[in-house]
């Protein structure tokens, strides 16, 4: 599916194309409809020349240097692989570019909505962590670093503007919002469970219970294992949200719209649902309010889901 009328001028405005969203879009609506592809653009170009050159379908193949794929629920660590693997930068580049202050600083100043409270997050081991938008990325010849980090950043921004107004009115900080979902997006066994589970989550906070969430504890740990061990619920740090109260400093990858969603639109929470615990292989997850029965629902399900001691 292609971008609408709207996200084309978004990403125009992002990339200097055109100096009025509200004048190319006036413009737009009166035309016909875009046609799907690559199109070399100049700044030089009126709006109306971009607006015919949009409908033309005329487009030409870029100098992909590589394609990125931003999987839901990678996380920064996974998305420096993905680069290395498949173009010219390193890891190491990668991420000392994401810890770069001044760089994160002007991609929030251009993303206040998005970025405002990541920037001023303490102790993130990535303060872009959760909001670099999954998606596939083609990253062209004359394309730097940089370039490539803010249209991941303007990927995220986009999609989630038409949630701003919902999130401020819930007295969410995008913060909040990105780590629950980053929670939710890993936590969940099937599309039905995703709002229950963030409503189990939304709950221990309200009750101010810790979030103990396996999907912390391997990030934590930096690992991606299937189980965790009752000593990696151990683990020093302040991404340990079995020992910590509160979602700690920030995401721990980036999620999809459906778990933003989900966190927005959380399910069940009247049934005041406190625990859950999945079958890892038949993905049924058993939401209980009574610690004794969660247990239970824990006992049972140890030798299938392989838990450690």
């Amino acid at each position: 599916m292609g971008s609408s009328k709207q996200q084309i001028s978004q990403i125009l405005d992002d990339n200097k194309l055109i100096k009025s969203k509200f004048v190319f879009n006036r413009l737009a609506n009166k035309s016909g409809e875009f046609k799907a592809g690559n199109y070399m653009l100049s700044p030089k170009m009126s709006p109306r020349q971009i607006i015919d050159k949009l409908q033309s379908g005329q487009t030409v193949l870029p100098n992909v240097k590589g394609n990125i794929v931003v999987r839901e629920g990678a996380n920064i660590d996974q998305i420096a692989d993905e680069i290395q693997k498949n173009t010219k930068f390193s890891k190491k580049e990668f991420l000392d570019l994401i810890n770069d202050d001044q760089f994160v600083n002007q991609l929030a100043k251009k993303y206040p909505k998005l970025l405002s409270s990541a920037k001023k997050a303490k102790n993130t081991r990535y303060k872009l962590e959760g909001y670099l938008y999954p998606a596939t990325y083609a990253l062209n010849a004359n394309e730097d670093l940089k370039q490539l980090v803010e249209q991941m950043v303007s990927k995220m921004d986009m999609e989630m503007t038409p949630y701003y107004d919902q999130i401020e009115k819930k007295g969410y900080s995008m913060q909040k919002l990105m780590t629950l979902a980053s929670l939710v997006e890993k936590e969940y066994g099937s599309e039905k469970d995703r709002r229950k589970i963030a409503g189990v989550f939304l709950n221990r906070l309200d009750k101010q219970m810790p979030m103990q969430s396996d999907v912390a504890i391997h990030y934590a740990l930096k690992n991606n294992k299937s189980t965790v061990s009752y000593d990696d619920l151990k683990v020093d740090s302040p991404y340990n949200l079995y020992k910590n109260k509160g979602l700690g400093p920030g995401p721990f990858d980036s999620p999809s719209i459906d778990s933003v969603q989900a966190v927005l639109n959380p399910e069940d929470r009247d049934k005041g649902y406190l625990y859950f615990v999945a079958n890892i292989k038949s993905k049924k997850v058993y939401f209980t309010k009574d610690l004794d029965k969660h247990n239970e629902n824990v006992d049972k399900l140890q030798k299938v889901n392989g838990y450690e001691k």
